[in-house]
């Protein structure tokens, strides 16, 4: 396992440790030869990032050279991030089968055993490599990563990356780390109240339902990113999805008719695109961008990029336009495992 070496040019696996996903990318050659992203509850313990990669196709599991990044520190597992960084470093180090290196953002790539000493930079830094990335193929970009969980929204110039922060407190605080995804976020986080029937109706403070019911029900969603369990445990047909959203204003499905929901899932994903509109303007407003700078859109959630591009007058662009990718890969994984993408790249000098 860790005691193994592959070849300096064999192929390089780039890892994304998340709290409810692990990502997994192969490198080889100059060109991505695939992606893959399996689901799980951190929290409930390392036992599952065991599950989640023997879920992963046999590629991950064999000999490479390894590139870490990670956000599962965060997790309520852990007592705080350094203990978190540690934890998931020793992981990696015991699990994949070759050298590791740790994505440390500012600080590069780190060997495991320096990374815990790091932990301010090595935490939470994967929007740090998919950026770093995009700056090796456009001198000037808004990087705008959706996944189901949480938006980073960074400006790469002069093909750097030029964010104003760098922990999810500072990122938090300038635009650039916004705490609404494609998948997981609860309804009730987008508002207190909604129209409805042509009344204000007041949100219900329950889990009743997720993001994902708002754009599955508007047929945004893909099949392939839905990979949570519904807020409720139930099934993901239009049914259950618009009785998921009833249940948010105190009604049952069968109280409106099925266009009034579409109605207010649209007003809902509306909500969250405003609040993602109004951090790109925070970060657009430092002047660092042209207006000819392009969104590159990627994660589960970026068809929600493309739309906060429409709506900032900017051409969009999708990352997986920009990997260099083999007959054979599945477009879908490429911008949907953007950081695990982006940092196998930069350690394979891609």
């Amino acid at each position: 396992m860790a005691g193994e070496r592959a070849a300096a040019d064999g192929p390089v696996v780039g890892w994304d440790l998340g709290g409810v996903h692990v990502k997994a990318a192969m490198v080889a050659d100059g060109r991505l030869l695939a992606a893959a992203q399996a689901p799980y509850q951190l929290r409930q313990g390392l036992a599952v990032l065991d599950g989640a990669l023997d879920a992963l196709p046999d590629w991950a599991r064999r000999p490479a050279r390894h590139a870490v990044t990670m956000t599962g520190e965060l997790c309520a597992l852990f007592d705080d991030r350094a203990s978190g960084v540690a934890a998931l470093t020793d992981w990696a180090v015991r699990h994949c089968r070759g050298d590791v290196a740790i994505y440390g953002g500012r600080a590069g790539f780190l060997a495991p055993d320096a990374a815990p000493a790091r932990a301010a930079d090595v935490a939470s830094a994967n929007w740090h490599a998919t950026s770093a990335f995009v700056g090796r193929r456009l001198a000037e970009a808004l990087l705008v990563d959706i996944g189901s969980t949480t938006a980073d929204l960074i400006p790469v110039a002069a093909g750097a990356v030029a964010a104003a922060g760098y922990t999810d407190a500072e990122r938090m605080a300038t635009g650039e780390l916004v705490y609404t995804g494609a998948v997981r976020t609860p309804v009730m986080a987008l508002a207190e109240r909604v129209p409805f029937g042509g009344r204000d109706l007041t949100l219900m403070a329950e889990p009743f339902a997720t993001i994902a019911d708002v754009h599955r029900l508007l047929g945004m969603l893909a099949p392939e990113g839905d990979q949570h369990a519904t807020a409720d445990g139930r099934g993901k047909g239009l049914a259950e999805t618009r009785s998921r959203l009833a249940h948010m204003v105190g009604l049952d499905a069968a109280d409106a008719p099925d266009a009034a929901w579409l109605d207010l899932a649209a007003h809902l994903a509306e909500l969250q695109l405003r609040r993602l509109h109004d951090a790109a303007a925070r970060v657009i407003s430092r002047g660092l961008l042209t207006q000819e700078a392009p969104i590159v859109g990627c994660g589960v959630g970026r068809f929600i990029a493309e739309a906060l591009a429409a709506r900032l007058g900017r051409p969009y662009r999708d990352l997986g336009g920009l990997v260099p990718i083999a007959d054979g890969a599945q477009g879908y994984w490429v911008s949907s495992c953007a950081p695990a993408v982006s940092v196998a790249c930069l350690l394979a000098g891609v």
